[in-house]
């Protein structure tokens, strides 16, 4: 019998899958536990339209991380910080304060998507990797200065 997977089972796949399986095997487990439905026509294309829209949604996903990654790296992003002698900070610059400063330029940046080796703790032009998507990685320049 030929199912199409709607949760993961161990040892046969992923929810999606359409796989060849035992009758027993579908109807005394599979069927009953809501893991598969039976693979017939109407199932297969209800599957088929799920995968067609998930795509479009991915790509949409996309195109709008590259326009975020253009308008990002449009921008030079200044902070204002206190400093003591030498150029370093009172405290530092995280992540928080780079999606911070971004929000109030109008682009809303998710603080976990900013790479930070470690917090900023002096004046200066600093590079700022943000991971937009898997695919799409924007470099933000960072000025730090003080009042």
């Amino acid at each position: 019998m030929r199912v199409i997977l709607k949760a993961k089972v161990k040892g046969l796949g992923v929810p999606g899958d359409v796989k060849e399986v035992s009758d027993g095997y579908a109807r005394n487990f599979l069927l009953p536990k809501g893991l598969a439905v039976v693979a017939d026509a109407a199932a297969l294309r209800k599957l088929e339209q799920q995968r067609q829209s998930q795509s479009k949604k991915e790509m949409q996903e996309l195109e709008h991380c590259r326009q975020l990654k253009e308008q990002i790296e449009a921008e030079e992003l200044k902070y204002i910080a206190k400093a003591g002698e030498g150029g370093r900070l009172f405290g530092s610059v995280t992540s928080n304060d780079v999606a911070a400063e971004l929000a109030r330029k109008g682009i809303r940046v998710d603080r976990r998507k900013i790479v930070l080796p470690e917090p900023i703790k002096s004046l200066g032009k600093f590079n700022v990797e943000i991971r937009l998507h898997s695919q799409v990685t924007a470099n933000l320049t960072l000025i730090v200065a003080t009042e």
